[in-house]
C-alpha cells in the first residue's frame, strides 16, 4: 500500500515512523467517474424520443424542475416515461404537481403528429389547472 515508515530500518535512527497516504489512485478513480458522468448526463433526459419541429424561440431555464408530457407519432401520450391514457391524463398530472400549479408543464409532441392531438392534449392540460405550459421545439438560429 502507500505507507512510508521513514526508512529502511538498518539505520539505528529512533525518528517516528511517517504514514503518508497515497491520493494518486484516489483521483484517478474520481476522473474516470466525472468522465463516465460526463457521457451518461446527455442520455439521461426524460421523456419520449419524439422527432421535434424547429423554431427559432428562446431555450428554457435548465434549472428549473419541469415535467415533460410527450405526444410520439402513433399519439400515445407519455408523463415522463410511463405511458398514459389521454382521459387520465388530468388526474395523473395533478398526482405528480400536487397543489403546486406554478410546475411547469411541457409539451413535448412528435412534429409528425397531428395538429389536432396535440391541441387535445393542450386542453387536458390546461382544463388540470396547470398554470405554466411550454412546447418544446429544437431549436435553429434566426435568420440574418
Amino acid at each position: 500500500m502507500a505507507i512510508d515508515l521513514g526508512g529502511d530500518g538498518d539505520d539505528g535512527s529512533d525518528a517516528p515512523p511517517m504514514a503518508a497516504i497515497n491520493v494518486t489512485p484516489l483521483v484517478d478513480v474520481m476522473l474516470v467517474l466525472l468522465i463516465v458522468f460526463m457521457v451518461a448526463a446527455p442520455l439521461m433526459t426524460a421523456g419520449v424520443q419524439v422527432n421535434l419541429p424547429k423554431s427559432t424561440g428562446k431555450p428554457l431555464d435548465p434549472n428549473r424542475k419541469n415535467l415533460v408530457v410527450s405526444i410520439d407519432k402513433d399519439g400515445r401520450v407519455f408523463v415522463e416515461k410511463d405511458e398514459v391514457d389521454s382521459r387520465q391524463l388530468a388526474t395523473v398530472l395533478s398526482n405528480r404537481t400536487g397543489t403546486a400549479t406554478d410546475t411547469p408543464i411541457i409539451v413535448k409532441a412528435d412534429q409528425a403528429i397531428h395538429y389536432g392531438r396535440v391541441l387535445e392534449i393542450v386542453g387536458i392540460i390546461g382544463n388540470s389547472g396547470a398554470g405554466k405550459l411550454s412546447l418544446l421545439h429544437e431549436r435553429v438560429p434566426a435568420p440574418k
